[in-house]
């Protein structure tokens, strides 16, 4: 990490090479484009947001690469297990916001930058919260997080206002793999068409999780799929709620022990419970220093953006490979066409319910479904659950004609998903 001076008088040789490279043409800038003054007021005063995993790495960068006013969210406190990659971080700042921390480190040693945190969901923050923004980077360790900020700026696009166009710079990271990308809502492919890039783990057998278990993970799917519904079955378990997952852990725990199972540990719940893949301080740092020069590189078009997805591997070496992902005319978020799923007419209605859950293009979890004429199922009121629950041990084609189009709705997310469904 470059050496982050604290004299303020020191402004004008701190930023003395990211002022050269914006003062003057380069190889692959715009002939229309004018280098100087107005490139480098725009970057210092364009207003920037910045959520998720990632956000040491990103926040770091941004504040070094010359933005001056930057929006942090995260809803995460600091664990322990935080501080080998997490270098904002101190062995006393265990416990508290992450956000809160970061923003305080970051203001403290580079001098001018200005970051506002808000501990938190994105979820939380409506349309006009992030329609203040210039750019929007996200390092979420969550495929519905990202769905949902993804839905949300696509839907906020005005073709009359330019302005409502934000664009989504996107960077995630597996362990020695990672991937960053450029989304511009509407013109370009989304995070909805590569969908089935992101595809749910398989599922373990229901039957090994509660008889014989073999694997730690055996215990910990357990421990959270049936102890919790024996148990507390009353309290809906909240995968971020560090109680939760202490209670989830001692219980498999327990369990590893009556089957003298080794390796089940706190990490490892997290882990499962979450579907989280452990990270690496390398591949952080790559991935993050990818999306903070995208976000330079759009404020102040010195250089060509990602076109528009970078992959990482870094198993054996440092390879990375850019490609253009393809726009879906069947995208749910971003297309104007239904998704054509191919199912058994003689399914029942609960069955295709539960593969929504497990399908690689649709990942949901809680779905509600109608058709033009009438609905299907759904979840939510109670009233109308019971009053459609009949529905679902009756078989699809005496629901749903060959070839037609349902809605699908899910409270994670914002918008309706259009499936045509077509009878093998």
């Amino acid at each position: 990490m470059p050496s982050i001076k604290t004299d303020a008088g020191d402004s004008a040789a701190r930023w003395k090479h990211l002022y050269s490279v914006l003062s003057k043409r380069g190889p692959f800038t715009d002939e229309e484009w004018v280098p100087g003054e107005e490139i480098i007021e725009a970057l210092e005063t364009s207003k920037i947001l910045g959520a998720g995993g990632l956000g040491c790495e990103i926040l770091k960068n941004l504040a070094l690469s010359g933005f001056k006013d930057i929006h942090v969210i995260d809803m995460d406190t600091i664990d322990i297990s935080n501080l080998n990659r997490q270098f904002l971080f101190r062995q006393s700042d265990v416990g508290k916001p992450k956000a809160e921390v970061a923003a305080a480190f970051v203001e403290k040693r580079v001098k001018g930058v200005k970051i506002t945190p808000y501990v938190g969901k994105i979820q939380d923050k409506d349309e006009d919260y992030y329609m203040q923004f210039k750019v929007i980077v996200c390092g979420l360790d969550s495929i519905e997080a990202r769905r949902w900020i993804n839905s949300t700026l696509v839907g906020m696009v005005d073709p009359e206002d330019p302005e409502s166009l934000k664009p989504l710079i996107d960077g995630g990271t597996e362990g020695f793999k990672g991937q960053a990308r450029v989304i511009l809502p509407t013109l370009t492919s989304c995070i909805e068409c590569q969908l089935d890039m992101h595809a749910p783990r398989a599922a373990v057998p229901l039957c090994t999780i509660a008889t014989i278990p073999r694997q730690p993970q055996h215990c910990i799917e357990w421990a959270h799929q049936i102890a919790w519904q024996e148990k507390r079955k009353d309290e809906p378990f909240d995968s971020d709620n560090l109680d939760h997952i202490a209670w989830i852990y001692n219980s498999a725990l327990k369990r590893a022990e009556q089957f003298n199972i080794p390796g089940v540990t706190f990490q490892m719940t997290q882990g499962v419970v979450k579907n989280i893949i452990p990270a690496i301080a390398s591949t952080n740092a790559v991935i993050a220093a990818s999306t903070t020069s995208e976000a330079l590189k759009i404020v102040t078009g010195c250089n060509p953006y990602l076109d528009n997805y970078m992959m990482y591997a870094g198993e054996e070496g440092v390879y990375t490979y850019t490609f253009a992902a393809e726009q879906k005319p069947d995208c749910p978020v971003c297309g104007n066409l239904a998704k054509t799923v191919e199912v058994d007419p003689e399914a029942t209605l609960e069955t295709f319910i539960e593969s929504l859950g497990e399908r690689a293009e649709a990942q949901l979890k809680k779905p509600s479904m109608r058709t033009e004429e009438k609905t299907l199922y759904q979840r939510f009121p109670p009233q109308l659950e019971e009053q459609t629950r009949p529905n679902l041990n009756k078989k699809l084609r005496d629901l749903v004609a060959d070839g037609q189009e349902i809605a699908v709705s899910d409270p994670a997310f914002t918008i309706d998903f259009r499936f045509k469904l077509v009878y093998k």
